[in-house]
């Protein structure tokens, strides 16, 4: 039987992908400086790099020859890449310059240790992705790291769903971005979400600033600018 890669605990198999996607062990080990070694980085980069990444790790690779899905019109394979990292912060830069580096998509397999349940060796990992932001009609779309949220690494699954190579990575990107399998209309989706964080934000601090004001005038101009804010966030959250 053919041993896989793994990042820590984590395999291609652990994450309930195809075992035909899984990378063999002795092909898995990606070395650091073979990102970096023939491209200038800022030594604030290296450092991250050298300092906050423990090991990469080729998990998987997902392409129509191996999972019988149709090749896409955008995305024609998909890289599962596990980093095992030192301490807790997750090194962004060092993900986004790796993602910069590939036309392909790349799914992250963030791994760290846990130690928020005292168990011995217990490691917890997240997903994240880089996608272009959705912006606003005739504005350069700015690719964006895009990360979830901490789970057990025993208990991160990562499903494959779609017809061709383009839903499938939407799919991995809800998975990664939302939490959710369904890929369709996520643009709009992310948008949403990110406006509803923007919203609950400012309903929070016209709150604080309505508590504190004094003058009348002052008060009634807050409280219009609240009202307006969390009808908005009402109709966003219905």
């Amino acid at each position: 039987m053919m041993t896989v890669a793994a990042c820590g605990s984590v395999s291609a198999l652990t994450l309930g992908l195809p075992k035909t996607t899984a990378v063999p062990a002795r092909k898995g080990i990606l070395p650091k400086q073979m990102f970096y070694a023939r491209v200038p980085i800022s030594s604030r980069l290296k450092r991250h790099f050298t300092d906050q990444v423990d090991s990469i790790a080729m998990l998987g690779l997902v392409r129509p020859a191996n999972t019988g899905v149709a090749d896409g019109s955008h995305c024609h394979e998909i890289l599962v890449l596990g980093v095992r990292i030192n301490g807790a912060e997750v090194p962004e830069d060092v993900l986004a310059f790796i993602a910069s580096r590939r036309s392909g998509g790349i799914v992250f397999v963030v791994v760290r240790d846990s130690d928020g349940d005292g168990k011995a060796h217990a490691e917890e990992c997240i997903l994240a992705v880089c996608r272009k932001a959705p912006g606003r009609v005739g504005h350069v779309a700015e690719t964006k790291l895009y990360m979830g949220e901490w789970g057990p690494a025993g208990d991160v699954r990562l499903t494959m769903h779609g017809p061709t190579l383009d839903e499938a990575w939407d799919s991995f990107c809800a998975q990664a971005v939302l939490g959710v399998e369904d890929g369709a209309d996520l643009d709009a989706r992310i948008l949403r979400r990110d406006r509803i964080v923007t919203l609950r934000t400012q309903v929070a601090k016209l709150e604080r600033d309505h508590a504190r004001a004094k003058a009348p005038a002052q008060r009634n101009e807050i409280y219009a600018k609240l009202h307006k804010a969390r009808r908005q966030l009402d109709e966003l959250q219905a």
